[in-house]
């Protein structure tokens, strides 16, 4: 059984991180999506919440698990007895520090191979920064994330700007 790990905040969960997603899924026999909870971040969602968005998101993909992890990726696949981590490069920048990470990984734990997958061109652009800075300044992001995400971010965005009142 071949079962990868696509790691990442995911906050928000976008739709080119979607598309990594599915077209990871499609690969192999099950697709661990791990969601850092990373203590030196500030993040917009818990992980928690992180996590029921993508549940919803990828729930009519049926090799698909989404879980919380902390610490090291290469800890976490070794947990959940994963071969292959997946990564999307979006950019040349993306891979130059993807490409340490890998190293840093298999110099680690050289069993866990690291694929990488192009973002398609219509989300090469996207990320949850850009989206986050749209939502921020009351921008559409209808095209950026799905409905359920786009609602709870506008949710939070609310929050955010009564606690600032």
């Amino acid at each position: 059984m071949i079962r990868a790990i696509y790691p990442g905040s995911f906050d928000p969960v976008t739709y080119g991180h979607l598309d990594i997603m599915k077209r990871a899924a499609a690969l192999v026999d099950e697709l661990i999506v791990g969601v850092l909870n990373n203590n030196a971040k500030t993040p917009l969602f818990s992980a928690e919440e992180r996590v029921r968005m993508l549940k919803d998101a990828m729930k009519d993909i049926e090799n698909v698990k989404v879980l919380p992890f902390e610490g090291l990726l290469i800890d976490f696949a070794k947990q959940m007895d994963a071969c292959m981590v997946i990564r999307g490069l979006r950019a040349i920048t993306d891979f130059e520090n993807e490409l340490k990470m890998a190293q840093t990984n298999h110099k680690l734990s050289p069993k866990v191979e690291t694929v990488f997958l192009t973002t398609s061109l219509e989300h090469a652009y996207l990320s949850s920064t850009v989206v986050k800075e749209v939502a921020c300044f009351g921008g559409d992001i209808s095209q950026f994330v799905p409905k359920s995400v786009e609602k709870m971010i506008q949710e939070k965005m609310m929050e955010k700007e009564s606690v600032h009142q």
